[in-house]
């Protein structure tokens, strides 16, 4: 799905997050030490190669809400921006700070001229977060921020699962009504 706000676009697709061609960055759901993990950590890492983790090390830890920028290595992409959502029921308010990291990652993609950026459904795997109120988090916070965007010109939302990108269009089809 796809759909304009001005000269912004949204974007949805099911697709592998380590493998973005046409995105200058991409969001890592990224572990508080950086290292390499299952899901969206594991196959970020596993297709940048270890200089993704060489350059994460210094940076680490972070906490939840939290996000910090590195190069992209040896994925198709110039960036990765590392976020740290909550782990459902554990971090609280578990809301608040899955908001920080998009608003976190948002502001980062900013301060250094990212023109485009893909977002995975960060918290929504082993973390445990509900998709449909991390989708509504997610779509939400990116539309508040629109307006302060110099730089960004588009999101991307890669989805791993048919449900994860029914969910996601589903809260991007209310914004066309």
């Amino acid at each position: 799905m796809e759909i304009r706000i001005g000269k912004f676009l949204i974007e949805t697709e099911r697709g592998d997050i380590a493998n973005q061609q046409d995105m200058d960055a991409v969001v890592n759901a990224a572990n508080a030490a950086l290292t390499t993990g299952g899901g969206v950590a594991g196959a970020l890492h596993t297709a940048a190669g270890p200089g993704l983790y060489k350059e994460c090390k210094p940076l680490a830890p972070i906490k939840p809400g939290e996000a910090v920028i590195t190069g992209g290595h040896n994925l198709p992409n110039k960036f990765v921006i590392h976020c740290l959502g909550p782990v459902y029921g554990r971090d609280e308010p578990a809301a608040d700070f899955l908001e920080n990291c998009y608003k976190r990652a948002l502001e980062l993609a900013e301060e250094n001229k990212i023109r485009s950026v893909a977002f995975p459904a960060i918290s929504t795997g082993i973390f445990g977060y509900p998709l449909k109120e991390a989708a509504q988090i997610a779509v939400e916070t990116v539309l508040n921020a629109i307006p302060a965007f110099k730089h960004l010109q588009k999101i991307k939302f890669v989805l791993f699962s048919e449900e994860d990108l029914r969910v996601y269009n589903e809260m991007l089809s209310e914004i066309k009504k």
